[in-house]
């Protein structure tokens, strides 16, 4: 499931300007809008209802912590207004995804905009760095599949091509245009990196970089295990992985703006979002999510050894929806 967004900066920068290049300011307010929305008791979950002739509602996951925890975040606060609600596993892959809306396995995700926009056009390159033109574009796409995406967070996850400080220092990488130097590094990531416009092709035609030839797939879990074992020499992961600061990772710098704006949105069928209320309470999660903030929950989630459901309910509780 390779697929998502845009800015970079350099691990050795502190943590806070890492998040700050994917959410513009909203770093600076994040804590005290949540200290706000909790003082005020908000609880817009709690305090909904679902209509009595809702559908019931299962919500697809994908095999990696931040969807995981993203799902609960939805599934706790729909249940919480009186939907019959469930999570669907839905493996790592895209395509498996759209299968299970296809098959009605499932019919609400959380997804990413630019990625799965350039997913559904065959890579055609018409995300952009706005967020709401690239929902917009993709809901051009997803209609004909019965779908909508709804107004996009501010969190943004992007594709991120990783090394070891040790690496970095030794071929002196700061940015994805000193690949070029390098051709023979091994890259490692989920398998679409080889048709994702943020991955190769992108390195290909945007910084004329081709790593192709040495290209190993990897179960997304696999590819940060595989960098600290030397396995490969330069990994994908994405931007809101706290192992980027945990594990002292070089975070290449996308000098001449490959990617683009790959804000967290819920995508759900044309039958949910007609349901009353039902796009109101996506959007009050959607509101809460910023970019620092998911980074956190993804290390409690990947450092702490959290389970998804709890930090779910106090990021919900924290940020006065429950």
């Amino acid at each position: 499931m390779t697929t998502r967004p845009a800015r970079w900066l350099l691990a050795t920068l502190l943590p806070l300007a890492i998040i700050a290049a994917g959410c513009g300011s909203d770093d600076d307010d994040s804590a005290s809008d949540t200290t706000a929305a909790s003082s005020e008791g908000g609880g817009a979950c709690s305090e909904a209802t679902a209509p009595d002739d809702a559908p019931a509602i299962t919500i697809g996951a994908q095999d990696f912590g931040e969807s995981a925890i993203l799902a609960e975040i939805y599934r706790q606060c729909l249940d919480a207004a009186g939907y019959d609600v469930s999570i669907q596993e839905v493996g790592g892959f895209r395509d498996l995804e759209l299968a299970a809306f296809d098959g009605g396995d499932i019919n609400l995700a959380p997804e990413y905009a630019a990625s799965m926009l350039e997913a559904l056009n065959d890579q055609a390159g018409e995300a952009t760095a706005d967020a709401k033109e690239t929902t917009d574009k993709l809901n051009g796409y997803l209609a004909d599949l019965g779908l909508e995406a709804l107004t996009p967070s501010e969190a943004v996850d992007t594709n991120a091509l990783v090394v070891t400080k040790e690496t970095a220092d030794e071929l002196d990488l700061t940015s994805l245009s000193d690949l070029a130097d390098h051709p023979d590094l091994v890259l490692g990531g989920p398998a679409d990196c080889e048709t994702n416009a943020f991955c190769l092709p992108g390195l290909k035609s945007v910084y004329d970089v081709d790593l192709s030839a040495s290209f190993e797939p990897l179960e997304p879990a696999a590819v940060a295990p595989a960098l600290d074992a030397g396995e490969i020499d330069v990994a994908l992961l994405f931007s809101t992985d706290s192992r980027i600061v945990t594990n002292d990772y070089v975070l290449l710098e996308d000098d001449k703006g490959m990617l683009a704006a790959d804000n967290v949105v819920p995508v759900l069928t044309s039958e949910l979002a007609d349901v009353e209320g039902l796009s109101d309470l996506l959007d009050a999660i959607s509101e809460s999510l910023t970019t620092s903030g998911l980074t956190e929950l993804n290390r409690r989630f990947d450092v702490d050894v959290e389970d998804a459901d709890k930090i779910a309910e106090s990021h919900l509780t924290d940020a006065g929806l429950l």
